[in-house]
This record gives structure tokens, C-alpha cells and sequence, in this order.
């Protein structure tokens, strides 16, 4: 009897420290809750409750009996791994709406006005500071937060306990979001682009026709000002687009994963 409860023990222990291995490594890199601006201590807390409710239906995976101390270390070492995996995935994809700020800014003439961006820990533009606590917002307000937790949950079958999932997978699925995070940030941008480039066409003819007008020093005040207006009206629609391309990445993500 004395046996089986050490048994028990040892193996509850080593299951929720694999556990708080992982989640806490994706989640202290995931959107929402791994953002900067949310307190460390506020995070341990939310990774030690989860993990506690989620290492019983992990136990049946561990391993027994247990491996030798460089077997445990190796463990540990896969379970963060593919926690750090899914964290960098989930942030590849709030990366858009930066890329986006960068590009709007850019084209709006704000491109010298840089911030820190408490969403990305560095500094950035100010649109997309603006546009990346926006996206947080959205996120937690139409519960997207929940795919994402979800998903930490489903990677155990995903990604079983011991077993890492090959390298050119993780690669390959890395640099197709990247470049599919860069593609949405642009399209979300791509109304200022076209926008800018008409502004720049009308100061142009404006130049030729009036060459002793100071078009440049003009133009400048209603570029910005036409680009604020133009935000304010595209920018419901801009995150509802960010939000259904964030969702079906993740979705897509986590099926080729497990694939």
C-alpha cells in the first residue's frame, strides 16, 4: 500500500511539472495572456490552475516506471520545446496586425513616431501599438482566447508526451505562417497603399501645374489627416478580416500538426 501511494505520488508529481512545463511555456509566449503588460505573477498563478486541472488526464502518458534523471531531463526538454513551438506559432499570427500598423503608419506619414508596444515588449509604430492592443481586445471579447487554451489541451495528442514532431515539419510550418502573417498584415494595409499612392499622383500634378507652391509642406497635414479618416472607417472591417484569418491560421496550424 506504502509503495503504491509513493508510486502514485512521484507520478502525479512528475505529470504536473510536465504539465506546467509546457502550458507555461506556450502561454507565457501566446497572445492574451503572455502579453507584457500582464503581470508575471498573474501569469505563474493562471499556468499553476490550469495545469493542476489538466496533469490527471496527462498521467496515464507518463511514462512507467519513470526514467533515469537524463531520461526526466530529456522529457522536460520535449515538453518545452513544443510548448515554445505553439507559443511562437500563436504569436506569428498577432504579428500581422504590427506589420499592418508598420505599413499604415508608413504610408500615412506617422512612420517617425515610434513607441513601445507593450504587446511585442519593443518598440514600434504608433499605429501598430494602437492596432495590437486593439487585436488583444478583440481577442479576449469574442473569447478567441479560449481556441488557444484549447489548443494547449489538444497538442497532448497532437504532440504525446516523449515524442517531438519532426524538424522540417516545424520549420515548414513556421515559415508558412510567417509569410502568410506578412500577407495579412498588407491586405489589411492595402487600402492606405493605394491611398498613398494617389495622394502622391495628385501632389505630382499639383507640382507640374503649380511649381512655386510648396506642395510637399501642403500635403503632408492631409495625408495624415485623410489616413486617420480613412482608419477610422476601415478598421472594424480590417479586424473582423484579422480575426477569421487568426482563427482559421490556428485551425490550420493545429490539423497540420497533427497530420
Amino acid at each position: 500500500m506504502e509503495s503504491a501511494l509513493d508510486e502514485f505520488l512521484t507520478t502525479s508529481v512528475f505529470a504536473f511539472a510536465l504539465v506546467v512545463v509546457r502550458m507555461g511555456t506556450a502561454m507565457m509566449l501566446m497572445p492574451t495572456v503572455g502579453d507584457s503588460f500582464i503581470s508575471n505573477r498573474v501569469r505563474l498563478h493562471f499556468v499553476v490552475a490550469l495545469s493542476f486541472l489538466l496533469f490527471p488526464l496527462v498521467m496515464p502518458a507518463v511514462p512507467k516506471p519513470l526514467p533515469s534523471t537524463i531520461g526526466l531531463f530529456t522529457l522536460i526538454t520535449m515538453e518545452f520545446v513544443i510548448g515554445l513551438f505553439f507559443g511562437v506559432m500563436s504569436r506569428i499570427f498577432m504579428v500581422a496586425l504590427d506589420t499592418a500598423g508598420m505599413v499604415i503608419s508608413t504610408m500615412s506619414g506617422l512612420g517617425n513616431a515610434q513607441l513601445f508596444n507593450p504587446s511585442l515588449a519593443q518598440q514600434g509604430s504608433l499605429v501598430g501599438a494602437f492596432m495590437s492592443i486593439t487585436g488583444v481586445v478583440v481577442l479576449l471579447s469574442t473569447d478567441m482566447h479560449h481556441l488557444l487554451l484549447m489548443g494547449i489541451v489538444e497538442s497532448y495528442d497532437l504532440f504525446p508526451i516523449g515524442a517531438l514532431p519532426d524538424n522540417n515539419s516545424m520549420a515548414d510550418l513556421m515559415s508558412r505562417a510567417l509569410s502568410e502573417s506578412f500577407a495579412i498584415g498588407v491586405k489589411f494595409a492595402a487600402p492606405f497603399i493605394v491611398l498613398t499612392i494617389l495622394i502622391y499622383v495628385g501632389m505630382g500634378v499639383l507640382t507640374r501645374l503649380m511649381p512655386q507652391v510648396q506642395v510637399f509642406i501642403l500635403a503632408l497635414p492631409m495625408q495624415i489627416l485623410i489616413s486617420i479618416i480613412a482608419l477610422m472607417m476601415i478598421l472594424g472591417v480590417g479586424m473582423t478580416y484579422w480575426l477569421t484569418q487568426f482563427e482559421q491560421g490556428m485551425v490550420f496550424f493545429l490539423r497540420s500538426a497533427g497530420a
